[in-house]
């Protein structure tokens, strides 16, 4: 089998103001990268539209309401200080969902091994009713739900190394003890939220702060000692990632330095987990990442190794 590529044109189609780091230009350069013939062999897919019934699994309908009530007829408007929409924004952020939603029907269902979710806007910061961060639904957690929900799974892993805290899946799968939720992220940083503390009821989310300028050695470490051994005892049956690149050294908005080395570390080790335990069923949704050359080599690194290890 293989890696299969979900994306779609119309998630160039979410516009947002001049200079906003999360930019048309972030999927123009991923697309670059992945046109190079090492790729060739990708499946390439259209991300498809979600139905309503797909983003309820984790949001209520007044979200889902005023997110398309709020899409302007021209121009943009700011939901928030970061967060922004324009004409074309509620598709594409349908896309989004229905790229990872399609994702794990491909994973599951044998089509592909593994995916690459290359959708715009990102989701790990959506809560229930609160856009913020730059996202409008929570892409990750709804994969998530889906695979619970629709193919009958016991255990779900989620792996969030965004350089910021996914608090949007956080709070989405907080009551939700068939998944367990890693998030390592730099502290302190935006959102201001992702302590060791917060771990829910079930105790099935955990937190991993890093120090400002720490690097890929301590990353390394913490992963090898906290991420990987709950996910052996949590034995799964599908491992989701939320792939965020912005813990690069030359992205512009934080400060962890991390290199392209340790983006393909990290993503070999997660296959490592998800062969022995879910016959390598991994799907991997694109959240941050603004340096956009950083972007482009890091997303290249990850699904080259997405692709090494399909079978």
């Amino acid at each position: 089998m293989t890696t299969a590529l979900f994306t779609h044109p119309d998630c160039k189609k979410h516009i947002t103001p001049a200079g906003h780091p999360e930019q048309v230009a972030r999927l123009d350069h991923i697309a670059s990268a992945l046109s190079a013939s090492q790729f060739n062999t990708l499946s390439r897919q259209d991300a498809p539209l979600c139905a309503d019934a797909d983003i309820l699994l984790c949001h209520p309908q007044d979200h889902l309401d005023a997110i398309t009530a709020s899409e302007p007829t021209s121009g943009t408007i700011a939901l928030d200080g970061d967060t922004h929409m324009s004409q074309g924004s509620t598709q594409a952020a349908r896309r989004a969902v229905g790229g990872a939603v399609a994702a794990v029907d491909a994973v599951l269902g044998g089509t592909a091994s593994n995916a690459f979710v290359a959708c715009r806007p990102p989701g790990h910061h959506a809560e229930q009713s609160k856009p913020m961060g730059f996202c409008l639904f929570g892409n990750a957690a709804i994969a998530a739900k889906h695979a619970l929900e629709r193919h009958d799974l016991k255990r779900v892993a989620l792996i969030d190394f965004d350089v910021h805290h996914g608090n949007g899946t956080q709070a989405l799968l907080w009551d939700e003890p068939r998944t367990l939720f890693f998030s390592s992220h730099q502290n302190p940083l935006w959102p201001g939220t992702g302590l060791p503390d917060e771990t829910s009821a079930h105790n099935n989310v955990h937190n991993l702060p890093l120090p400002p300028h720490s690097d890929g050695r301590l990353m390394r470490a913490t992963y090898e000692a906290h991420v990987f051994p709950a996910i052996r005892n949590f034995d799964p049956e599908l491992i989701i990632i939320s792939a965020g690149f912005d813990a690069h050294e030359a992205d512009p908005l934080a400060q962890l330095n991390w290199t392209v080395a340790d983006f393909e570390w990290l993503t070999g080790q997660i296959c490592d987990l998800a062969d022995h335990h879910c016959q390598g069923r991994v799907v991997s949704t694109l959240e941050g990442g603004y340096d956009l050359n950083a972007l482009a080599a890091s997303v290249a690194a990850h699904v080259r190794i997405l692709m090494e290890r399909a079978r």
